[in-house]
């Protein structure tokens, strides 16, 4: 078995998630490389070194490029914030390294789309580059996008998407990076509501072509946090900053096929902590998902007599079922992380195959300009149009 050497920059909240995809995935899954935690890189060398013993890396570094320029590192994983991914990623993709890049792609449509023709230019000498949109890769979502495609719930006609969350609810919660644009490049409307932008067009097939859109900053100033803290409590006496993202994003949409949406991303929904739901309605029948009960898809047959009619509910744990027969007994739950490891393992065979990953880096530029476009039309108040996701190479 060959191996694929990893170096991670950033090891936070989703550097500790992808380190435990990256342990786990060759106990899963039968792959053809074997994914190995080479180097760790992140600014603190206290705090990197920590996470190196903890997450399982054999080495750590202060310098993401010292990193790139090693040639025994293979891929490049980047869970950093937005507004050092395309810097990261174009170095690496020029260094021959395959990339996988935290969602969204970057910060703005300008970047994300050097980044899409970086990647395209990159895959000429079968250099791999993909986004992280780990919501693709439950088995319920992934069984979810089979039905719509086997025509089950038959022609499209609504989609209805939430992402809640509360965590910033309280406005004594400190000013961290994510309520920074220039840091972030958008609020809850990047961060959450990109997800379901991606994951709706994921199982429908569908493009969402144009947007009417409002967004909303609930709390405009919060305490500065203590240097060190991270996302800990606010320091005492620190002042406070602006708040220069959106608290609340939510839109309408129609999709290229002739469906029409609605999305809402919020981090302001009391008493939600990671509430992800769609349900897509069709003349045959309607699927729906929701995170809170991730092993379950929702299904409603109209085909059946009238009398058999009903949602009915699928335990999506059978190894017949997307990914599922890596993992348990039918019945036998598996959790957030598990959509994680499905992601590497999606990732590595298409290193090992010589095919291209999804979503690739185009794929993730077709939903920044879906954020672009609901950020421009919130600023004018009208419909508009999102443009396709094209790439012109150098």
């Amino acid at each position: 078995m060959g191996q694929l050497r990893v170096g991670m920059v950033g090891y936070a909240f989703m550097g500790a998630a992808h380190s435990q995809a990256w342990r786990t995935v060759n106990h899963a899954f039968d792959l053809p490389l074997s994914a190995q935690l080479s180097v760790v890189s992140g600014r603190s060398e206290a705090g990197v070194a920590e996470a190196a013993a903890k997450l399982g890396w054999a080495e750590h570094t202060t310098d993401w490029r010292s990193l790139i320029a090693r040639d025994d590192i293979d891929l490049i994983d980047i869970c950093t914030p937005g507004d050092s991914h395309a810097e990261i990623a174009l170095a690496a993709l020029a260094a021959g390294k395959h990339v996988l890049c935290e969602k969204p792609l970057a910060n703005s449509v300008a970047e994300a789309r050097e980044m899409a023709a970086a990647a395209e230019q990159a895959k000429i000498n079968g250099v791999r580059a993909m986004c992280a949109f780990n919501y693709r890769r439950v088995p319920a979502v992934a069984l979810m996008r089979q039905l719509i495609a086997a025509g089950r719930i038959g022609t499209i006609r609504h989609v209805r998407a939430v992402y809640l969350q509360d965590w910033i609810v309280d406005p004594q919660f400190p000013l961290v990076w994510r309520l920074q644009k220039d840091k972030a490049g958008s609020g809850a409307l990047g961060d959450i509501g990109a997800h379901i932008v991606d994951l709706t067009q994921f199982v429908t097939g569908q493009r969402i072509s144009s947007v009417s859109a409002l967004t909303e900053t609930f709390v405009k100033e919060r305490p500065l946090p203590a240097e060190s803290s991270g996302l800990a409590a606010a320091s005492n006496g620190g002042g406070t900053g602006p708040v220069t993202v959106d608290d609340a994003a939510l839109f309408l949409a129609r999709l290229d096929g002739g469906a029409v949406a609605t999305y809402e991303a919020t981090r302001f929904a009391t008493g939600r902590k990671n509430g992800l739901r769609v349900e897509i309605n069709g003349s045959l029948g309607s699927l729906a998902f929701d995170f809170e009960r991730m092993n379950e898809l929702e299904f409603y047959d109209a085909q059946l007599p009238t009398a058999e009619q009903g949602f009915s509910v699928i335990q999506v744990t059978e190894p017949d079922h997307p990914y599922m027969s890596a993992w348990w007994p039918p019945g036998h739950g598996i959790g957030y992380e598990h959509s994680f490891t499905h992601e590497m393992r999606d990732l590595i065979e298409a290193i090992a195959t010589g095919q291209d990953p999804t979503p690739s880096f185009t794929d993730a530029l077709g939903v920044q300009l879906v954020l672009d476009a609901v950020e421009r039309s919130a600023e004018s108040s009208s419909w508009v149009e999102v443009e396709p996701s094209t790439v012109a190479m150098a």
